[in-house]
């Protein structure tokens, strides 16, 4: 293994050891790093010798390849915090990429969903299915992913043994393996209890049968052992065309973006909605604040009669626009 290499493993190791970081993270910063390390040595270079215009070289590189900007600044900050790594770990006595500014994210808002469309979501989930065990689930999925904010992850992958007892509040494992504990809206309630029996019933037969019983609240035969992601993003969008919502609009993310703007337009602050969502900073959840200001400047645009008269003016004579 090259000295890059182990440098790189070690960094990988210290960031899972110290920062808990989650193993997606550890992928895209094991990925991120080899590919600049292996335009390093194509250029006789390694990460002990190479210097600031070195990784401003590779920058534009990146650029040259058409690589979109939020992945530029990914790969500058995963080579930054090497860098510091091998700093503060005496490897290096600098770090040359400290002072590079990466490119600029585009700032994109969540699309989230109207209060209205969520709940001809739900009613269409509590609708659909062949059998009353599905449209039990159905509806259980529905009412914990909107009532709580959970990541699609996190909802499949719920063990069972988290929704015993009726409970008023649901811990849920996030990114990382931190956890969180999040409070269950009376209808979530009721639509895990009757989904617990529908669930019960069918594993007890499951047990006659002589097959293993699950761990998980959303069982599956697939190899996951638990209802995967992909199954419920194809359910979310019959939910969607059954509901009269538009499909486009519907992924199971946007029923979490829906839940952190309804509570921020009914008043929650803005640190217990970090806090519920599972943020490991506060400047993630404050996208939200910029979606509900771009809500409402919408709803003001589309119906305040002074805005619909200019946009009737403006479209009746061409001659207005200099008068």
């Amino acid at each position: 293994m090259s000295r890059d290499l182990q440098w790189i493993s070690a960094f990988i190791e210290a960031q899972a050891a110290e920062l808990d970081a989650a193993q997606n993270t550890q992928l895209a910063y094991a990925r991120d790093l080899r590919s600049y390390s292996e335009w390093l040595t194509g250029t006789g270079r390694d990460c002990a010798k190479a210097t600031r215009e070195d990784v401003e070289a590779y920058l534009v590189e990146c650029n040259r390849l058409g690589l979109a900007s939020a992945t530029r600044a990914r790969r500058l900050s995963a080579i930054k915090q090497l860098y510091r790594f091998l700093f503060e770990e005496g490897l290096r006595e600098d770090n040359p990429a400290l002072r590079i500014r990466g490119p600029g994210r585009e700032k994109r808002l969540p699309t989230t969903l109207s209060e209205k469309e969520v709940d001809r979501l739900l009613a269409a989930a509590r609708s659909t299915g062949r059998a009353p065990a599905d449209r039990a689930r159905n509806t259980c999925l529905m009412e914990l992913l909107y009532a709580t904010g959970m990541r699609v992850s996190e909802l499949v992958g719920l063990p069972v043994a988290a929704a015993r007892g009726d409970p008023r509040m649901l811990l849920v494992r996030g990114k990382g393996g931190r956890e969180r504990l999040i409070p269950l809206t009376p209808p979530a309630r009721e639509a895990l209890g009757q989904w617990l029996g529908e669930r019960d019933a069918a594993e007890e037969d499951g047990r006659l049968r002589g097959l293993p019983p699950s761990p998980f609240l959303f069982p599956s035969r697939g190899k996951g052992g638990h209802l995967t992601r992909h199954r419920f993003y194809v359910l979310i969008k019959d939910f969607a065309l059954e509901g009269g919502v538009s499909p486009a609009k519907v992924t199971p993310h946007t029923l979490r973006h829906a839940f952190a703007t309804h509570l921020l337009a009914r008043g929650a602050d803005l640190r217990a909605i970090q806090t519920l969502l599972g943020h490991a900073d506060v400047a993630t959840t404050e996208i939200y604040t910029h979606v509900l200001e771009e809500r409402l400047r919408e709803l003001v645009e589309d119906h305040h009669p002074l805005a619909v008269a200019a946009r009737r003016n403006s479209g009746g004579s061409s001659s207005s626009e200099g008068s």
